[in-house]
């Protein structure tokens, strides 16, 4: 976290969910996301979930607890919350006072929004409201869905319009849990009646077309800043006889991982 300026520069942290490592990689190796390759490069980290499933990663996310180097540690985490005993931070790790990353971002000055996309943000029951909560601005309609095939481009211009209208003199925390890659991403492939990796790949180029207004709204706000982008956690197409996620297996625990900075507008 050396290069992002607690509490005058921006963050962004995207979770693309479901998305494979070896989809996300192929996607680079074969062009197919141009946009992601202008951001970090031909390469995604690989590392490990906290969790298997979007409620478990994500809530290990929010207390500071994010994918994992895949190399043996220590490894400090880049946010921690202010607590004893903890091996996983260092000078680097900025710590924060709360029960989460979002509040305590909060308290150092940050407005804090939320653009849903997968059932756990759609605040249509009491638990799709948990993690909106804890944001001062959430947003979600049904065209942010999985089923929706133009699911991100609603997102992103969502994020446009909250990013216009968020207060100016404070730094801005954004959240955006993007839908597309989270089955079922057949529907991006005409004729495809089953998930794959070849439907999910097509998925993430879909999203990948859809991102740059994102990046330009935020960096027109001239203040530098920060992305942070991963999947939650993987999904399996059939493997060793397994369908979905929310199991014990590599392609579910590793994830692509990658950063990305801005710096600020004279």
């Amino acid at each position: 976290m050396n290069d992002f300026d607690i509490g005058i520069a921006d963050f962004l942290l995207v979770t693309l969910d479901s998305l494979r490592l070896d989809v996300a990689q192929q996607t680079l190796r074969y062009g197919t996301t141009p946009f992601l390759s202008s951001l970090i490069g031909n390469h995604w980290e690989p590392r490990h979930s906290p969790g298997s499933f979007t409620y478990a990663a994500h809530a290990a996310l929010f207390a500071g607890f994010w994918p994992t180097p895949i190399a043996p540690g220590p490894h400090a985490r880049p946010f921690a919350l202010r607590f004893t005993g903890s091996r996983s931070i260092d000078q680097d790790t900025c710590i924060l006072d709360d029960d989460n990353i979002v509040a305590g971002l909060r308290r150092r000055g940050y407005h804090t929004i939320c653009i849903g996309g997968v059932g756990y943000f759609n605040k249509l029951n009491p638990l799709g409201r948990v993690f909106p909560s804890l944001f001062d601005e959430s947003e979600w309609r049904p065209e942010f869905g999985v089923s929706e095939v133009h699911s991100t481009r609603a997102q992103v211009r969502q994020a446009v319009e909250s990013i216009g209208a968020a207060p100016p003199e404070s730094p801005l925390f954004m959240f955006v849990n993007l839908s597309a890659t989270h089955s079922p991403t057949h529907i991006y492939v005409p004729g495809a009646r089953t998930d794959s990796v070849e439907t999910q790949a097509a998925a993430l180029a879909y999203v990948d077309r859809h991102l740059p207004p994102l990046f330009d709204a935020l960096r027109s706000r001239r203040r530098g800043g920060m992305a942070c982008l991963t999947s939650d956690h993987g999904t399996l197409f059939g493997e060793d006889g397994y369908t979905g996620h929310r199991v014990g297996h590599p392609t579910v625990w590793t994830v692509p991982y990658a950063e990305y900075t801005w710096k600020p507008l004279a």
